[in-house]
């Protein structure tokens, strides 16, 4: 006689054999999900051709009402799967009333992002109400996406209440504009689609060993020499844009000037400062330990040139003019031990009994303070506290004034930070990395030379791929126990850096990957009963996908379309094992 758990097992088996039930999916889909949601009666309004949203004055949130108002106006978005949701006659929705308890809160890290949306039914009206006016940016998109075209004309649910706020206060995208240059309109393109999926800081990397785009008033021959040209700079007036887009569109645009490692650009206006610039990057018989950087593109200052600290200050001030964001950050990551050993001097100071990680700590004492006296915070890479061979102590980090950001080891970097004290982002690169797996892009490179198919793990340092899975499904608070160690997880990036990456795939690359970070640092990826709900997102974001393309944000595909309009016959094969039964 079958014991119940493998009559369980047969059961499951027969009935995945059958043919999926229709799709009973509502035309509403909000991406990311919202942390509330309750509309019971399934019920829909139409828009009055003359709908309008009323707000307070203010110069962001009057740019997104405006906006906004115009996307439900001419967006037409039909959904792909049609459901039978019964539709109101008798009057319209005439209007969305915005309120904003405190108008003056600035776009900082933990400003109160939530907000309530609600269209009762048999009102004229329906009210979005925030604490500040970011949330009701984030509210105002949540609108947009319930609205769709029906006959005879745009309808979004009525009898609905949401109650919406962020898992975590940073929620952000890195996106490295040295290696390859992205114009401003690429940048901005980016930040509207970051606005769309509730994701709040664009952290940008300027700067790098391959060039230095950014025009600063105080140095003006960083990019004048170190750019890719005229015609590949970003101008104070090109920053200006960019940041105020990004205020009208609730996002945060923090700026990174990696040093002092990653500097190789900066040599080409002050090769007196900049150590191992313009050498190979690996020389022929060397070992690993040996490199003088870790990919092509030498170069980090010099910390025992006094000039290298007039130049940085220089740099540190310019931008800290250009960015009101109070995040300041200043790289850090991968100094490389074989670079400052080119150097007469450095070489000198390690055979009298200095070491490299003193070197370091002689420049983040030096440009820390600096940093701090500009009203910012600064933002390192994990390195600087936990580097095998180039260090410093905690104590050269003050943790009032420090946050540091992972990218290696996953959680268990993530750990060691919060266990020190020290407010964390977390990047790692095992899930995080949207670069990861389209191959390397050395040269001459042999791996590839083998018929039994070489570049194994795509080529790449961080293969696999990173699918939009396994970014749902990481956890960054993973393995932290301790409530207050949890408290310092600020949040997360993903990141592209460029070294294979240009306009040409931007969107791609990013889309709808980075969309899937979005809703796990929104609200999460379980359910109610703290359940991993990967599986139910997928149809989620297969619609989402589809919306943002329409939007004009070139998405790559998830599945193919057929699998949308036939819902569950591309789901994964449940089988029972037969020698379980």
């Amino acid at each position: 006689m079958l014991t119940f758990l493998k009559f369980h097992l047969l059961l499951v088996f027969f009935i995945s054999l059958l043919p999926p039930l229709l799709s009973t999916a509502s035309p509403i889909n909000i991406w990311p999900k919202p942390r509330f949601l309750s509309w019971p009666q399934h019920k829909a309004i139409t828009l009055s051709p003359k709908f309008t949203i009323i707000s307070p004055q203010h110069q962001y949130l009057s740019a997104s009402v405006t906006r906004y108002h115009n996307l439900i106006h001419s967006e037409n978005y039909s959904p792909l799967i049609t459901s039978s949701i019964k539709l109101i006659k008798g009057y319209t929705l005439r209007k969305l009333v915005v309120t904003v308890t405190d108008l003056s809160l600035p776009l900082h890290h933990g400003v109160n992002e939530s907000y309530t949306l609600s269209v009762p039914i048999g009102s004229f009206s329906a009210r979005l109400s925030a604490h500040s006016v970011w949330g009701a940016i984030h509210g105002l998109e949540t609108f947009s996406q319930m609205v769709w075209r029906r006959a005879p004309g745009l309808c979004l649910p009525v009898g609905i209440i949401i109650q919406d706020s962020p898992l975590f206060g940073h929620r952000g995208v890195l996106l490295d504009t040295s290696r390859n240059y992205y114009g401003v309109e690429d940048i901005t393109r980016t930040i509207k689609a970051m606005s769309a999926n509730k994701l709040n800081v664009f952290h940008w990397h300027i700067t790098d060993s391959h060039s230095f785009p950014l025009v600063l008033p105080s140095e003006p021959s960083l990019a004048a020499k170190g750019s890719y040209g005229p015609n590949m700079v970003y101008t104070p007036e090109d920053v200006s844009k960019i940041v105020q887009f990004g205020l009208e569109h609730g996002i945060r645009v923090l700026p990174e000037i990696d040093t002092p490692g990653h500097t190789g650009s900066w040599g080409e206006a002050y090769p007196d400062i900049v150590t191992c610039a313009n050498m190979f990057w690996w020389p022929a018989g060397k070992s690993w330990d040996e490199r003088l950087a870790s990919e092509p593109g030498t170069g980090q200052l010099n910390p025992l040139n006094p000039k290298t600290y007039e130049v940085v200050k220089n740099v540190i001030q310019d931008v800290a003019k250009l960015f009101p964001e109070p995040f300041f950050h200043g790289g850090g990551d991968e100094v490389i031990p074989g670079c400052w050993k080119t150097d007469p001097a450095i070489t000198s100071f390690l055979a009298s009994g200095g070491t490299l990680s003193q070197l370091l700590e002689k420049y983040i004492n030096s440009t820390l303070p600096y940093i701090v006296s500009q009203n910012r915070t600064a933002v390192y890479w994990e390195d600087v506290l936990l580097d095998a061979q180039i260090k410093v102590e905690s104590s050269v980090l003050p943790k009032e004034h420090t946050i540091l950001q992972t990218w290696n080891n996953g959680p268990v970097n993530t750990k060691r930070i919060v266990a020190a004290g020290y407010r964390v982002i977390v990047s790692s690169s095992e899930y995080y990395y949207l670069d990861c797996g389209h191959g390397g892009f050395l040269g001459n490179d042999s791996q590839y030379d083998q018929q039994g198919g070489g570049g194994s793990g795509g080529g790449s340092w961080c293969a696999p791929f990173k699918t939009w899975q396994s970014i749902y499904n990481y956890d960054i608070t993973d393995g932290l126990l301790d409530e207050e160690e949890r408290k310092l997880v600020l949040g997360g990036e993903v990141a592209l850096w460029s070294e294979q990456a240009d306009p040409t795939v931007l969107d791609s690359r990013l889309w709808p990957r980075a969309s899937a970070f979005a809703e796990s640092l929104w609200s999460g990826n379980r359910d109610e009963r703290g359940v991993k709900r990967c599986g139910e997102a997928l149809d989620r974001l297969n619609r989402w996908r589809y919306r943002m393309v329409k939007r004009g944000i070139g998405a790559e595909p998830i599945q193919p379309l057929w699998c949308l309009k036939n819902p569950g016959m591309c789901n994964a094969a449940v089988h029972a094992d037969s020698e379980d039964l």
